[in-house]
């Protein structure tokens, strides 16, 4: 395939790098920054660099922040070509997806919005990596009405790149389960670093706190933006969280070792079914 890549951050960017290190696709790359696209030609994660010509392109991957994302495909599908394959690589979907495919089929082109379940601490093109992608997830939301020859396009793609389990779910869902799986983790970890104890870690900390705090790094703007998109979902699963935090709390203020007991085997049991389920095993 012909495949046009608009945005060479993090995630473009390895999209780039994966393609054309284990796929035989023509792989040109579009960002705003020029000096990042002639980093992705000489790294030779790109073929060429964009032209601002739409035609011949099979599939267009825009990886940008959602707004930007929706922008930009609004801004420039009266220049798409016809047979084109639109796709995103967004972290919501929901309401985001049903606008740019309504966008997408009023100028006669098909839309199908993918997610990479993967990241790194640090964005940007120059932490980019081919290998990002092996064994991650990869979720894929069709419409009740998108073509399955599409959603096959898009599933043997990311398995080229090293996609490890493929979910197909519809936009909804997608975004019900990412307030829990993701968006939840990113609050809990931005919070959890607002401690005064912070600057003075260092020696007393091991790999649960590298883990729980791994994430506040994230970008900002991207993540609000991810948040208030989805924030019906977020705030069900934020104060269900709050609330059972609070339990925790109520059990050391009352010095109530049964109970911290009885929340800390409960925890313990719902994690050690989630991990029997995972491995096909019966809870």
């Amino acid at each position: 395939m012909k495949i046009l890549v608009v945005g060479l951050g993090l995630i473009g960017g390895s999209i780039c790098k994966a393609l054309k290190k284990y796929t035989p696709h023509y792989v040109t790359g579009c960002d705003l920054n020029h000096d990042i696209e002639f980093s992705a030609l000489r790294d030779v994660a790109i073929d060429d660099t964009f032209d601002g010509n739409f035609s011949g392109y099979d599939l267009i991957i825009v990886s940008l922040f959602p707004e930007a994302a929706e922008k930009y495909i609004t801004e420039n599908i009266s220049k798409f070509d016809k047979n084109t394959l639109i796709t995103d690589v967004c972290g919501i979907k929901g309401d985001f997806s049903r606008r740019i495919k309504e966008t997408a089929e009023t100028a006669g082109l098909r839309y199908v919005g993918i997610h990479p379940m993967a990241g790194k601490e640090f964005g940007g093109y120059h932490n980019s990596s081919a290998d990002l992608f092996c064994k991650a997830n990869f979720i894929i939301t069709p419409f009740e009405d998108s073509k399955t020859e599409d959603v096959e396009i898009l599933s043997s793609l990311v398995k080229e790149i090293g996609a490890g389990k493929i979910v197909v779910t519809t936009p909804d869902n997608h975004d019900k389960m990412i307030a829990y799986t993701s968006q939840l983790a990113h609050i809990v970890s931005s919070a959890y670093v607002k401690s005064p104890e912070l600057d003075l870690e260092c020696g007393f900390s091991g790999g649960s706190f590298q883990d729980m705090t791994r994430i506040a790094t994230m970008n900002e703007k991207m993540w609000t933006d991810l948040f208030m998109q989805n924030k019906e979902n977020l705030v069900f699963e934020l104060d269900l969280l709050i609330n059972n935090l609070a339990k925790y709390s109520e059990a050391l203020k009352n010095s109530d070792s049964s109970e911290m007991l009885r929340l800390i085997a409960e925890g313990r049991q719902l994690k050690e079914n989630n991990l029997r389920h995972r491995q096909g095993q019966p809870n």
